[in-house]
């Protein structure tokens, strides 16, 4: 499904240039539950930020579903990333003015569909993750528990085949950081959705099937602990 071949990728921080990604190459399977770890600085977030298409690259390949995405547009790309893929942030990033439902339909308009499967979907992903009820509420109203499950409902109200996640659990206590990685899971297991998190929590890294290691921006490790 993802194949990452010899990517490099730099950036400025201040006078300082960055060398983020050290020739990284990565093969990732549908249907994977992997965890890309490592300390701050290793180049975690930048990976998954150049699988999402929203980071560019300066050397390299990435091939998602065969597609080249080095080859695309910044119009191609922002089509792709509507079609293809579904994202989780740390911070949850919802719009506080608007209610779950809102939140989480607004993803679904973007894609032109009909008013009542807009409805119909939204109202679907609310009960699969245990918000039925709450559709109403705004972010402020939510527990942060429950705001990530906004947040992971919103990614998969697309259907997308790749969902990325930030530091999913960064802002989560451990309890409910345990139970929304294992809503993660049962989602994974159920749709055959591929997960990607970019993590230093250890219980993500626990919970992962696949663990990859990044220090500076190379792999230091690839362990498949389950099949």
């Amino acid at each position: 499904m993802i194949q990452v071949k010899g990517v490099h990728k730099h950036y400025q921080a201040g006078e300082t240039d960055v060398h983020a990604l050290r020739g990284v190459t990565l093969d990732i399977t549908n249907g994977e539950f992997l965890s890309i770890a490592g300390p701050s600085g290793s180049g975690k977030t930048t990976l998954l930020n150049c699988i999402g298409c929203i980071d560019n690259f300066d050397q390299g390949t990435i091939f998602i579903e065969k597609e080249n995405i080095a080859e695309k547009t910044k119009k191609q790309l922002a089509f792709f990333r509507r079609e293809n893929l579904g994202f989780i942030f740390q911070t949850f990033n919802l719009i506080p003015v608007l209610s779950a439902f809102e939140n989480i339909s607004m993803a679904l308009s973007l894609l032109n569909l009909p008013v009542n499967e807009v409805k119909d979907r939204t109202m679907q992903i609310l009960k699969e993750i245990d918000l039925e009820g709450m559709e109403n509420r705004r972010p402020a109203r939510l527990s942060g528990g429950q705001q990530q499950r906004v947040a992971i409902a919103r990614a998969l109200v697309k259907n997308p085949s790749i969902i990325l996640a930030d530091e999913p659990t960064a802002n989560l206590d451990s309890k409910t950081g345990e139970a929304i990685l294992a809503l993660m899971k049962k989602v994974n297991e159920k749709h055959g959705t591929t997960f990607i998190f970019s993590t230093h929590d250890s219980m993500v890294m626990d919970f992962a099937d696949r663990l990859v290691q990044l220090h500076d921006g190379q792999i230091q490790g690839d362990e498949r602990r389950r099949a």
